[in-house]
């Protein structure tokens, strides 16, 4: 019998609750794979060293599934932080994804700022309050339909600068900035080998769009980065968005909506795979119509890259909120994207947001098959494949049924 399409995104998520369910079951009081079974409250509070291989982030020497949320703390008010958090807890989500905002850090050079809504510090100890984990990126260039893409201005005025570039003056600047926020976070013991719960780092931002261009010396620019990140010594790993060939030890990760089908890998086999960036909609400029995607889409686009290897996701943006000001890039609307699972006034959009915290149930029943499980794939058809993680010595199975072909139906 043929299956639109539709339901075939529905049988996928299905096959992950039923898998899971029996995971859960034949798992229920069994320590596998030498002990690592937890209860999620327990384990998602890990806290110490960090590490990584081509499976998964290492908290403290336990694997880690993670759902996350970006939530910029520039976009709300600091008396919003609570509830948003709570309500990103209750969605299942584990992990806090916030960009770091240069330009209204220090609007003017030497004079920072980090008081009310850019307290940075205090919104992140709350992320640790409610009980998950917290990724910084410091850009310096962050875009985020934000004013001059994070960069402050007075920056345009330092003599020979060339933003983003293999440039002395950009490079000291970047540097300085650099500097400056770590030993600011690290004074906060807010790094998970201080006990805090910063996990993940990020250096720049998608520089894959504008490296070609610079040539040579933009290739040895984001060396220079990536070594420079490397060098804070913060104990938690580095990451590059969209970014094709991260030096090592840095992560290269994957933004888009359908990263399972787009992202060509780590580009080292000792990396895991990870999404920093699933648009849960699109942002808007002035005269746009409302930018949508179904919360179905969201839902199948994580089921099916986790069943590719992927052990992390993060929803761009969980909570959108608001452009204060004259804070966004120009023409953006001033409410952030308004289609995603927390609306601008941190309330719950459903179908969205109850829809994804039914799929990080079924995903987090099926932990431990999908982090220590042995990978395999079974054809049904010519589209349709079952891709399965079981453990062997106990025959935990977590499964994942899809059709790879989205303009026909499934049989």
């Amino acid at each position: 019998m043929a299956v639109p399409i539709s339901r075939t995104l529905l049988i996928s998520l299905v096959s992950v609750v039923i898998a899971a369910t029996l995971v859960h079951a034949k798992g229920h009081g069994h320590h596998a794979h030498g002990g690592h079974h937890h209860h999620h409250q327990n384990q998602s509070m890990q806290v110490g060293l960090m590490t990584y291989d081509g499976r998964s982030l290492i908290i403290n020497g336990k694997r880690a599934l993670l759902f996350l949320g970006s939530i910029h703390y520039p976009r709300s008010t600091a008396e919003m932080w609570p509830d948003i958090l709570e309500k990103a807890k209750r969605g299942g989500l584990n992990l806090i994804q916030t960009y770091m905002f240069w330009n209204i850090h220090e609007p003017v050079q030497g004079q920072f700022d980090f008081e009310g809504n850019y307290d940075v510090v205090k919104f992140i100890k709350l992320v640790h309050e409610h009980g998950m984990y917290a990724t910084i990126r410091l850009g310096p260039f962050i875009q985020a339909e934000w004013n001059h893409g994070g960069l402050p201005y007075w920056l345009r005025e330092v003599p020979r600068i060339i933003f983003r570039f293999d440039n002395t003056a950009y490079k000291y600047h970047m540097k300085n900035y650099v500097d400056m926020i770590v030993s600011r976070l690290r004074e906060a013991k807010l790094f998970a080998p201080q006990g805090g719960p910063i996990i993940l780092a990020q250096i720049e931002n998608e520089y894959n769009m504008v490296q070609l261009a610079y040539r040579e010396l933009g290739n040895s620019y984001v060396r220079w980065a990536a070594m420079i990140s490397v060098n804070q010594n913060i104990g938690v790993p580095w990451i590059m968005c969209k970014h094709k060939d991260a030096l090592d030890p840095v992560i290269n990760t994957c933004n888009g909506r359908h990263c399972r089908d787009t992202f060509t890998g780590p580009n080292k086999p000792n990396k895991p795979s990870l999404w920093t960036e699933n648009w849960t909609a699109q942002y808007r400029v002035f005269g746009d119509p409302h930018s949508q995607r179904a919360a179905e889409d969201s839902a199948f686009s994580v089921a099916r890259y986790l069943s590719k290897n992927g052990a992390l996701t993060n929803y761009y943006m969980y909570h959108g909120g608001t452009n204060f000001g004259r804070t966004s890039s120009i023409f953006t609307t001033t409410c952030y994207y308004d289609e995603a699972p927390l609306d601008e006034y941190g309330l719950p959009r459903d179908p969205k947001w109850s829809h994804l915290k039914d799929l990080h149930k079924a995903l987090k029943l099926s932990r431990k098959a999908l982090l220590w499980g042995v990978p395999g794939v079974q054809k049904i058809s010519a589209d349709t494949e079952v891709h399965f993680y079981e453990m062997p010595t106990t025959g935990t199975c977590a499964a994942f049924v899809t059709n790879n072909n989205f303009k026909t139906e499934a049989y």
